[in-house]
């Protein structure tokens, strides 16, 4: 089993039988979450940068959980957390839960010093692609050839990211077989449509594009 929960905005978690991994975890103040921060599990926390829709809880999750806290350095810090295992871009590193390659992402970072990144983590033999918030780069088509990507977890609410376009562009570059759209109609200056999204990726591409719903989840480990 390697299950995918999205909570929510750029929020999801990953979990198997034994380890759950949460990622940018925005619960208060997002009007998509679908739980709160107080009653959320996790052994992991994985942090992309330091804007509040992805830092968000952290700091609070982690000292309530004991959660390990993965990011760069300088979020460490920003966010006090006790129990942290830094990382720079380019980095990988193993956990009892598989291993972590840390990306870069093209984005501000909300906190000085910080750069924002994304991550490849692999997991019950599946190597799944989350690429925080970025625009579109080109060597997206490194990550690809890098790793086998199963699955990309990309962001398509334009304005503060990619939009819709430029995210189909990136499953060219980055060759996932399946892709989740993420980061959109949070609020209406993300708005986007993810049915054109999958309908563009889909006929130029041979990913398969699932919508999830806030709530929604799916095995990734029965993903062909």
């Amino acid at each position: 089993m390697l299950l995918f929960t999205y909570y929510g905005h750029a929020a999801f978690a990953l979990n198997n039988a034994k380890r759950k991994l949460l990622f940018d975890p925005f619960f208060t103040g997002n009007p998509a979450a679908t739980t709160a921060a107080d009653v959320i599990t996790c052994n992991y926390i994985l942090v992309s940068h330091g804007h509040g829709d992805h830092l968000g809880d952290t700091a609070n999750i982690a000292q309530k959980t004991g959660a390990t806290v993965i990011g760069c350095p300088e979020l460490l810090e920003a966010c006090q957390a006790e129990n942290g295992h830094g990382m720079n871009i380019g980095g990988k590193a193993d956990f009892d839960f598989g291993s972590v390659y840390m990306t870069q992402a093209i984005h501000s970072s909300g906190i000085p010093g910080l750069l924002s990144c994304g991550f490849v983590v692999s997991m019950e033999g599946k190597n799944i692609y989350y690429a925080g918030d970025t625009a579109l780069f080109s060597d997206m088509e490194l990550i690809g050839k890098r790793f086998a990507l199963d699955c990309a977890v990309l962001p398509i609410g334009d304005n503060y990211t990619m939009g819709i376009e430029d995210a189909a562009e990136a499953v060219k570059l980055l060759k996932p077989k399946h892709v989740i759209p993420v980061h959109y109609n949070t609020w209406p200056v993300i708005q986007a449509e993810p049915e054109e999204f999958k309908t563009l990726v889909e006929a130029e591409t041979t990913a398969k594009v699932h919508i999830l719903r806030p709530g929604d989840s799916m095995d990734l480990s029965e993903l062909k």
